[in-house]
């Protein structure tokens, strides 16, 4: 086989021809009036939002904030999904207000939100060292918790409950000592729909002789409906997924196909997903296909326990401000899906 010789190589471009254009008439997307104010000590907390710079995440935390307090002073709903690990943090307190004020409508939690926020009720205290737990078979184990649970997850079916209202009533009615930390439990005292989204053999609870597979089954599909008719009356509202990768994204799909094929067009529609990493389900079934008929969708990276009270402090004060601004009242807060009992 003959090679060929080596192609001659070619010369380098001549720069004499280069085409330019002045600084001062291109147009920049980053302006010295958008940059962040350094903080002034003695400031109050809006001080600080509003010397956050007006570039990407500084602009757009703000944004979502006013979407947030305009779609409710408007009447619209706000719903709020969330993983476990939101609770885990220590955010329940923050997430109450935020339902109390009437600035959250309805809560989406997964079979793992009910334990963790169970076992705080139930002992003030939750999340085991699973690593140390595994070895021996002991991961997942807790009596009470299971025993618990599964009981209420069985009575509410038998009452027409899903597993949200069945274990809120529970604890409730078992004057758990740490209750007013629990979302589940505020959420029944306060009539908001919570609904618990269960994917079998995920939560510690499935491994246990006292768990009825059938009424887990039956609470967890009503809480589905229960939260497709949420969905169904979500236009011009705001949904956020906060810490769940996979099931709560995967159930808001499904909430708002079906919506949508029942004639409820759920739309314009802003989303969030916020999370200390961006995945692909929330990118996809939350922030982007959602709202691609109409609306917004915005994705925040942060750890929960910075990112929720930050988000949550501003809107609070965005909605005090604009209220007392008005010289409005609060939206009523009895009827959290704008009408009808559901």
């Amino acid at each position: 086989m003959t090679s060929k010789p080596p192609a001659d190589p070619p010369e380098p471009l001549a720069l004499e021809g280069v085409r330019t254009y002045s600084l001062y008439e291109r147009p920049s997307k980053v302006d010295h009036s958008r940059f962040a104010q350094a903080w002034q000590p003695g400031g109050s907390f809006m001080d600080f939002c509003r010397r956050l710079p007006r570039l990407l995440a500084g602009e757009e935390l703000r944004e979502a904030a006013g979407i947030w307090v305009t779609a409710r002073r408007q009447g619209r709903l706000v719903l709020l999904g969330m993983g476990a690990h939101v609770l885990k943090v220590g955010l329940s307190p923050v997430i109450l207000d935020l339902c109390r004020r009437g600035l959250v409508n309805g809560l989406a939690l997964n079979g793992a939100g009910i334990i963790h926020d169970a076992e705080i009720a139930l002992a003030g205290r939750t999340s085991e060292d699973v690593d140390a737990a595994l070895g021996g078979g002991e991961f997942g184990m807790a009596r009470e918790t299971a025993e618990f649970l599964n009981r209420a997850i069985v009575q509410g079916a038998a009452d027409g409950l899903g597993l949200g209202a069945a274990v809120g009533r529970a604890l409730v009615q078992a004057e758990a000592p740490y209750r007013r930390l629990s979302l589940v439990a505020g959420a029944w005292e306060l009539g908001m729909p919570l609904t618990v989204h269960v994917a079998l053999g995920t939560d510690i609870i499935h491994i246990h002789p006292s768990c009825d597979p059938a009424a887990t089954g039956v609470g967890t599909h009503r809480d589905f409906r229960l939260f497709a008719a949420l969905v169904s009356r979500l236009a011009g509202g705001l949904y956020l997924n906060v810490g769940s990768a996979v099931l709560l994204p995967e159930v808001f799909l499904k909430a708002v196909t079906l919506a949508r094929n029942l004639g409820h067009p759920v739309a314009p529609l802003t989303t969030v997903n916020l999370d200390f990493i961006q995945h692909y389900r929330p990118q996809t079934n939350v922030v982007r296909r959602p709202t691609a008929g109409g609306g917004r969708g915005f994705a925040f990276t942060g750890h929960h326990e910075l990112m929720v009270p930050l988000l949550a402090a501003l809107v609070t004060e965005l909605w005090e401000e604009k209220t007392h601004a008005d010289g409005d009242s609060h939206p009523e807060q009895g009827d959290p899906a704008g009408g009808g009992a559901l």
